[in-house]
């Protein structure tokens, strides 16, 4: 049963759920819906690589997501183990010769943080709650990379006295603030200067970070980032081992890529020309899109990586350079396809000449994609399999906001009811990591599946919660 407030009515599901969670969605860019082909198919290059239809329910990780709403409720973010950990090895394997760093701002807990280190990657965190969790697992320090456009003095004190293996400096400032804080404890930190190299890459402006425009890194057209080695190899203090760029998020091609190592590779050789100094590693970030609906593009990571390897070879090779040791930081395209989110229908509204109006427990307080960068989603009835005529529908969740909507345009069968379960793919990154308590809701339980069998591996908020920390 669940709860919307104090004064609401209570409904009865047909899924049991524990104390009060419910939560709202988001709204896509405008295109044409997808054709109601087959309402009950799966997409295997959208869903976790287990999931599977087993007696009309969908299963992942070998467990029934009725299962998983009875005993854990819903809304409720599921990983799928198996399919995340398959996705570092793909890395490692495509990377052998490099390093691959999970990028824990997509979603980082301290199971996944495990998965991540048992796999033999490193991990790259932005803030000293990123760090504090990876430390609270023991996460080798050598093995991560902090980021971040503003560090705050405690946070690098805290890198430096952990001993991370890398501090990524994004500003003039910082490289100041960092030769202090290492003098002062008597320690020298492998550091990389993050590179604006002008690329824009074909993704959401808010997401895309190597133009000169926007708040990260130091401009290689503007000679700052050149600069910022003068200034770094001038410090006793800091070691300079590499440059660090990264073009944006969710971009499906690889020209920009390309092009950001190419300049890279250059910077490389401007720096040994003028210092006499060579750089040993090269950090090419992040960012490799994933598919979200039917005909969306993803680069094959092997095809990526043999790509990035011949590029710095090649002008490196003629600038008389060795090759430096290539590192990737890839979050969504390791995480994200694994995590699906599970909700339940509540109001199933028809206005009439226009659409279907589905609302779930959750929205835009576990998902603000959709708000944010119009994103899309493919989503399917989950609980049971329906051969009714399809119906041009609106997923949308139970937040104030008009704009709450999960997908905008979105075939069900006609006979979703009150209680049906949704499963929407490819949430595993930046949904619970994104996550609020916008109208006071509870954040929800995030589970583990792996070989028909689940674990709650962060627990749902209650709304005592929500008022902790209240005076």
């Amino acid at each position: 049963m669940s709860v919307a407030g104090s004064d609401s009515l209570v409904r009865v599901s047909r899924f049991a759920h524990p104390a009060g969670d419910r939560h709202a969605e988001v709204l896509p860019e405008e295109r044409p819906p997808l054709a109601p082909d087959d309402l009950n198919e799966l997409a295997p290059a959208i869903w976790p690589r287990t999931a599977v239809r087993a007696g009309g329910a969908l299963t992942i990780g070998g467990v029934d997501v009725r299962d998983l709403a009875k005993h854990h409720g819903t809304p409720l973010f599921v990983f799928d183990e198996e399919d995340v950990r398959s996705r570092c090895r793909d890395y490692r394997a495509a990377f052998a010769d490099g390093e691959v760093h999970y990028a824990g701002k997509a979603f980082l807990c301290r199971e996944v943080a495990r998965w991540i280190e048992q796999e033999g990657l490193g991990l790259d965190v932005c803030s000293a709650g990123e760090l504090a969790v990876a430390r609270s697992v023991g996460f080798p320090p050598a093995r991560i990379t902090m980021h971040g456009n503003n560090k705050s003095l405690a946070e690098l004190e805290q890198a430096v006295t952990v001993g991370v293996g890398h501090i990524v400096v994004d500003s003039f400032e910082e490289i100041a603030r960092l030769g202090y804080v290492a003098e002062r404890h008597g320690v020298r930190p492998k550091v990389l200067i993050r590179v604006t190299v002008g690329v824009e890459a074909h993704t959401h402006e808010f997401i895309a970070t190597a133009h000169d425009d926007q708040k990260f890194g130091l401009s290689l057209s503007s000679g700052a980032a050149a600069e910022a080695a003068r200034r770094i190899l001038a410090l006793p203090s800091l070691e300079l081992v590499g440059l660090h760029s990264h073009i944006g998020s969710q971009i499906s091609d690889t020209a920009g890529f390309e092009v950001a190592a190419r300049r890279l590779a250059k910077l490389l050789v401007q720096i040994k020309e003028e210092h006499g100094v060579v750089l040993p590693e090269l950090d090419l970030g992040g960012g490799y899109g994933i598919p979200y609906v039917k005909g969306d593009d993803a680069p094959d990571i092997k095809v990526i990586a043999d790509s990035l390897r011949e590029i710095v070879g090649k002008t490196c090779e003629s600038a008389g350079l060795p090759i430096p040791r290539l590192t990737v930081e890839p979050g969504r395209s390791i995480i994200g396809l694994g995590g699906i989110t599970l909700y339940e229908v509540g109001t199933v509204k028809d206005v009439e000449g226009l659409r279907t109006y589905v609302s779930i427990d959750g929205g835009m307080s576990d998902n603000v994609r959709t708000a944010l960068y119009g994103a899309e989603y493919t989503s399917l009835l989950a609980s049971r399999e329906s051969r009714e005529r399809p119906a041009l529908s609106r997923l949308v969740g139970k937040h104030c906001e008009s704009g709450d909507i999960v997908i905008r345009d979105v075939w069900f069968p006609a006979d979703l009811a009150p209680g049906d379960l949704i499963a929407v793919a490819g949430t595993g990154a930046y949904c619970r990591s994104l996550a609020s308590n916008y109208n006071y809701l509870p954040k929800p339980a995030v589970v583990a599946v792996s070989h028909g069998r689940s674990r709650v591996i962060v627990r749902r908020e209650t709304e005592d919660d929500l008022l902790r920390g209240q005076l």
